[in-house]
């Protein structure tokens, strides 16, 4: 039987990369940041160019996480009827300091086009605005639908396999929740990015 899609909608330095990890244990085919590479490195990068991609690397996964998948769950709903979507939200305080220490003051397209600023340094109003106005919006949009959207806050606990596994209809996995962006494993990360990027080749 196909899977629903899942889309992970809050925005990255919510644990989106650890609920991607928890996907692919639980069978999903997981994709994310990858396939968008190129264009955040370009000067600016526009909606519809994203959405096309989105919907063309969508097509043949499964389930979905970190930039920009968040700001695309209309088009996503809309592309592929049915799909489930997990919403995480944090304390906006920790999530504005998470953001500084990863992304600082280095300029990325796709980070300008999502806050409207390429990083968050000296942009904290900005970025922390446009996280408020993403949480209220995917909220109101998924208003009465709890067999397709479920919003989590990550520091109350929420985030684990038994509140996933209930949503997605999954049995509940044995193992531990799995913490996937600590900043030794996310530096290995990129540098795998870098090695596939330099020989040719897609993220696994």
């Amino acid at each position: 039987m196909t899977k629903r899609k899942v889309f992970c909608i809050g925005f990255h330095k919510t644990g989106t990369s650890s609920l991607g990890v928890a996907l692919e244990k639980l069978g999903y085919r997981v994709t994310g940041y990858y396939p968008f590479r190129e264009l955040a490195q370009q000067d600016e990068v526009a909606l519809p160019e994203l959405e096309k991609l989105a919907i063309e690397v969508a097509a043949d996964y499964d389930a979905a996480q970190d930039s920009p998948w968040p700001i695309l769950y209309r088009q996503m709903d809309k592309a592929f009827p049915g799909s489930r979507f997990i919403h995480i939200t944090r304390d906006r305080d920790a999530w504005i300091n998470s953001a500084l220490k990863d992304f600082d003051t280095n300029p990325n397209a796709m980070r300008k086009l999502i806050y409207g600023a390429p990083y968050p340094r000296h942009n904290e109003a900005i970025w922390l605005e446009r996280y408020d106005q993403h949480n209220s919006d995917v909220k109101a949009y998924f208003k009465d639908r709890p067999d397709d959207f479920i919003s989590l806050d990550l520091e109350k606990g929420e985030v684990n396999w038994e509140n996933i596994c209930s949503f997605l209809g999954e049995p509940v996995p044995t193992i531990p929740w799995p913490h996937a962006n600590r900043r030794g494993i996310k530096k290995q990360k990129m540098l795998l990015y870098k090695v596939l990027e330099t020989l040719g080749l897609k993220s696994p």
